[in-house]
């Protein structure tokens, strides 16, 4: 029999080439998992108990040593039983006898609370990038294509152009797990990308690039950074006058609100997002319940 250690390689091996699962992800699942097996110091997978798993939580929802006793969130602390779900799986499917995945329970998550762009604030961060130098219209033509996608940053960062049909005013972009979909650009949007592209002059395959303010954009250079990304929405929320933490997510929320403020049905914008799961999607109908607001302005304070 295969120790843990062994298996766990194994797993993230089998996340790699069978599943398709993106770096970053095999990275979080190795982090959480390993995590595990150093708490229960290397436990045959025979010894992965219902007894275990709940002592596991219990240290997880307690201070943790290295974090100076700050609790782990629950969310934190979901995405740790995830993993340890997906690892418990694999061993099933490979028939080693562990504990039966579905026996691991995640833990009650309080709501998240979406941040997003008010229309007057997204007015004004998208009216900011003025000017016809090719660094200014490349930031106009991010912002749009951000606000008119929904598209995630890294899914920005790695689009080509030859993948973009501004004819069509459409493309498709693989997400999360190389899922396919079809996202749309509004005229303004196509219209900042093809103003942008026209005055270029490199060969770079990617539509969003580093420039070289003194090589005037005539030489090949890498695409955008996800991080270089952040920093330019940041940057121009700030001159936008805007205070609070804005980020390229912010737009993708604000894509979504947008679409579902004006009447777009919820499985249409999971669609757009991406979404694997309609629950994720789920997290903006509290903020976007007109029924709600209009109940309130017809019944409230009328006794007044």
């Amino acid at each position: 029999m295969p120790n843990i250690n062994k298996l766990l390689t194994d797993f993230l091996e089998y996340l790699e080439v069978e599943r398709n699962r993106s770096e970053r992800t095999i990275r979080n699942y190795e982090f959480y998992l390993r995590r595990f097996i150093k708490w229960a110091k290397n436990p045959a997978p025979a010894a992965i108990s219902d007894e275990m798993i709940r002592r596991f939580r219990l240290w997880l929802n307690r201070s943790v040593p290295g974090r100076l006793n700050d609790n782990i969130k629950k969310n934190t602390q979901n995405y740790h039983l995830i993993a340890l779900r997906s690892f418990l799986k694999y061993l099933a499917r490979r028939d080693i006898k562990s504990l039966a995945p579905e026996k691991i329970e995640l833990a009650k998550a309080p709501s998240r609370i979406v941040a997003f762009l008010e229309a007057d604030e997204l007015e004004r961060i998208l009216k900011i990038p003025l000017g016809e130098d090719l660094i200014t219209l490349r930031d106009k033509a991010v912002l749009e294509t951000l606000f008119s996608t929904g598209l995630r940053v890294s899914e920005l960062a790695n689009l080509k152009i030859d993948e973009v049909n501004l004819k069509r005013d459409e493309f498709t972009v693989r997400g999360k797990g190389d899922k396919p979909r079809v996202v749309f650009l509004s005229d303004s949007a196509k219209d900042s990308i093809k103003k942008y592209l026209n005055k270029r002059h490199d060969t770079s395959p990617y539509i969003f690039i580093c420039h070289d303010r003194a090589k005037r954009g005539r030489e090949d250079s890498g695409p955008l950074s996800p991080r270089s990304i952040e920093r330019l929405v940041q940057h121009y929320a700030k001159a936008a006058g805007i205070t609070k933490r804005i980020t390229p997510h912010t737009l993708r929320h604000t894509f979504a609100t947008d679409l579902l403020m004006n009447g777009a049905d919820i499985r249409s914008v999971q669609s757009l997002l991406g979404h694997a799961s309609i629950t994720t999607t789920q997290v903006y109908t509290h903020i976007t319940n007109q029924q709600l607001k209009e109940v309130h302005k017809k019944f409230h304070g009328k006794g007044k």
